[in-house]
């Protein structure tokens, strides 16, 4: 034993020292010596195909003159956006010059050859690359035939000759690999093949197609591939359930590079060229690159309200800038919350055919502790206890859902699948979330991959009241179980309206099938409250009136008493400026009123909130957090309820002058009125519209309280349709400002 370790420690002593890689850095190690070729993984590398590929050795006299055979003069890859194969792929909105065609649909191309085509006796084919060591077996590289008698995964013929120009039609395979390919037109000759060079122009981007049935992704209604793939523009929804808010948003999912810049996405993940068309494989990886976190993904996450080193989330009207200065700079784009992350979510999936829409869920429960409850720690008194208060409710919370068919899982759980790109809980090791099947989450199948669970949670999770004694324990004194997941809402396609898609995530609270689902659930391990406390007699309503910032107010208690004898309440009121993921950023109010009811009674309470008070407290989104809760005297029984007050931001007023023309020029004006005291410093506003104009914005240092501002922009119409101008205002003083206007251009 001591010669081992004697030999050991003169082994280890010889050996050169151990090196740490850099901090943050991913060392990099070459494939040499495991593999014949490093792993294909980057659709930027390109791969060259020799011009003429020899059968043999060559003679003493070299070739023989090749003039005798077909010869390639020129390639036509009929790529015009007003075309039959873009309008045919519906690609034709895309601002690109190659071609971009969708998987499982035929697309043309003319061949001019040097001399007709002679079927008897020449032999063509076309050859499709994509990535580095581009093989067969991996379908890399596809050989396309025009004959009926050799054929490959992607089919070919000739469709009509006309002297020496050969049209031909070329199918994608439906379940193909999506990104970029090089093609190639190749002449077979008895002494080798000769291609046409490589050609940037005739790059073709092969996409998810969702109008065809074969197709992983394929959505069988037109209005939702409408919405969910062509629409340029949507709706997101925010502020609280029961005072819904909007903002518009530029996808830009069209617009010059930002396909190239999706492909880049993927690219710096380094996922496998040979895993790009599967739309499960697509989505995951995507919901962890979107996020810096792990992987310097397109993304910067804060939450803290300093955006010094960025651009504040409440300042974007749109992806585009986003996803071009990711491909660009290579670097994450600062800064983004839940509502940034799914918009620019929602850019790449519908830029790579994937049909996908944002959803947004009301009062959403990020638990710390992986069960179904939410905790809220009282006092003896009722008093709600902020240090021990670990989970937080968001006050909305925005994901994505994708649609595509789910092969690894049981027949009936395609369709809808929820992605979700803010970074909340590690999924196997990294930031991401999905693709979890709705119809899964609806019928309690948790186990199902991906993040079932957390999904779940967010949306029935019960909120529990636990009062804490001096010795420390804890018991349950109340139990709501309808206040998470409150409401689930998108945009209605075609419109302009919102939908309610709760009964897709969850059955109707408190029925059988309700019971039924949480049952299961609790099988595979999710706990929620099994505290079955009796009802109180006594009720508690918190309401107000809309209110705008700024604007002093009074929060209104309603004590209801369903009992014949009389009650009294020793309440606490308290109120506090939060961030919208319903943390506390400070609190600004706290009263104790104590409340008597007589029998079968009621009895109203008013709190006069001065907003002197919460002012210069505010964080972005402006939205006050009020939580009464009390111990009824006679009873001991606990009662509570809170509400989220919106402060009404100002708007921005959007209008634009012109003829209403394609190609003529028009004129958007963006008008603002300071209408606080205070001057506003540092203020940045953003415009673009789909079509109409790329991102543009204009900083002006201060706009003293009570003054007006008016930007004004010329901007050429690219094209006819409806579309929309969208604007932001923001500053450190006051976020979440913005405007549109819908118009309507001629052709």
């Amino acid at each position: 034993m001591r010669a081992q370790s004697d030999s050991g420690s003169a082994a280890s002593a010889d050996a050169s020292p151990a090196v740490p890689a850099p901090a943050g850095v991913r060392p990099k190690v070459s494939s040499r010596g495991r593999t014949a070729a490093p792993a294909a993984n980057s659709n930027s590398d390109e791969w060259d195909i020799p011009e003429f590929e020899l059968f043999g050795a060559v003679g003493p006299r070299g070739l023989p003159p090749l003039t005798e055979f077909l010869d390639i003069l020129d390639v036509d890859m009929m790529k015009k956006r007003d075309g039959t194969n873009k309008i045919l792929h519906h690609t034709a909105l895309y601002h690109s010059d190659n071609l971009i065609v969708r998987r499982g649909q035929e697309f043309q191309f003319n061949i001019t050859f040097n001399r007709p085509y002679n079927p008897s006796k020449d032999k063509f084919a076309v050859e499709l690359v994509i990535g580095a060591n581009p093989q067969y077996s991996k379908n890399t590289y596809v050989p396309v035939f025009p004959t009926e008698d050799r054929q490959s995964s992607w089919p070919g013929r000739v469709i009509r000759t006309s002297d020496n120009v050969l049209t031909m039609g070329v199918m994608p395979a439906a379940n193909c690999i999506v990104g970029k390919y090089q093609m190639y037109v190749a002449v077979g000759t008895p002494y080798g093949i000769r291609r046409t060079k490589r050609d940037k122009s005739r790059y073709i981007y092969v996409l998810f197609n969702p109008w065809e049935a074969a197709d992983a992704v394929f959505l069988n209604d037109e209005v939702e591939r409408e919405e969910c793939v062509m629409a340029e523009t949507g709706i997101i929804y925010h502020g609280s359930y029961d005072d819904i808010a909007e903002r518009h948003w530029n996808y830009g999912q069209f617009n010059y590079g930002v396909l190239d810049a999706c492909l880049y996405i993927m690219d710096r993940s380094e996922m496998p060229i040979i895993n790009r068309g599967d739309p499960i494989k697509v989505a995951r990886k995507a919901s962890a690159m979107l996020d810096s976190r792990d992987d310097n993904g397109v993304l910067v996450g804060n939450w803290s309200g300093d955006y010094t080193y960025g651009v504040a989330p409440t300042a974007w009207t749109g992806s585009t800038e986003i996803l071009l200065t990711y491909a660009s700079s290579k670097t994450p784009v600062c800064y983004a919350q839940c509502w940034v992350y799914a918009a620019v979510f929602n850019t790449f999936l519908r830029c790579l055919g994937i049909p996908s829409r944002i959803v947004t869920n009301y009062y959403s429960a990020h638990d710390n502790d992986g069960n179904l409850k939410s905790d809220i720690i009282l006092d003896e008194n009722g008093r709600i206890d902020r240090k021990r208060t670990r989970d937080s409710i968001w006050n909305y919370h925005c994901w994505n859902e994708c649609f595509m068919s789910r092969p690894d899982l049981p027949p009936g759980f395609g369709g809808w699948q929820v992605v979700d790109a803010t970074p909340q809980e590690n999924s196997d090791g990294l930031y991401r979330c999905g693709p979890a099947s709705v119809h899964a989450i609806k019928h309690g199948e948790i186990c199902f991959p991906f993040d079932a669970a957390f999904v779940f949670a967010e949306v029935n999770s019960d909120m529990v009241f636990y009062s804490r004694r001096k010795d420390g324990s804890m018991e349950p004194v109340k139990v709501n179980r309808t206040h998470i997941g409150r409401l689930v809402l998108t945009k209605d396609p075609g419109g302009l309206s919102r939908r309610d898609i709760t009964d897709q995530y969850k059955f109707p609270e408190g029925s059988a099938e309700e019971r039924t689902v949480l049952e299961k659930a609790e099988t595979y391990n999710c706990k929620s409250e099994k505290s079955d406390l009796p009802p109180g007699d006594v009720d508690l309503v918190v309401s107000h009136t809309e209110v705008s910032l700024g604007d002093d107010f009074e929060l209104n208690l309603k004590f209801a008493n369903r009992s014949s004898r009389r009650r009294t309440v020793e309440a606490y009121v308290s109120g506090s400026v939060i961030y919208y993921t319903g943390l506390i950023s400070s609190e600004f109010l706290f009263t104790t009123p104590s409340v008597e009811i007589g029998p079968d009674g009621s009895a109203n309470e008013s709190v006069t909130v001065d907003s002197k008070q919460y002012m210069k407290l505010l964080v972005e989104q402006s939205n006050l957090h009020f939580i009464v809760t009390g111990k009824v005297t006679e009873t001991g029984q606990i009662v509570s309820a809170m509400k989220v007050v919106r402060l009404r931001n100002p708007k921005l007023t959007v209008k634009v002058t012109g003829p209403g023309t394609v190609s003529e020029e028009m004129i958007a004006t963006v008008e603002f009125t300071n209408p606080l005291t205070i001057s506003l410093e540092d203020v940045s506003i953003r415009m673009e519209g789909a079509g109409l104009m790329l991102p543009k914005s204009k900083y002006y240092r201060l706009i003293a309280g009570g003054s007006s501002l008016t930007w004004s922009e010329f901007f050429t119409p690219q094209r006819a349709g409806t579309s929309g101008m969208i604007a932001t205002l923001d500053c450190p003083a006051l976020r979440q400002v913005h405007g549109e206007v819908t118009l309507t251009i001629r052709a």
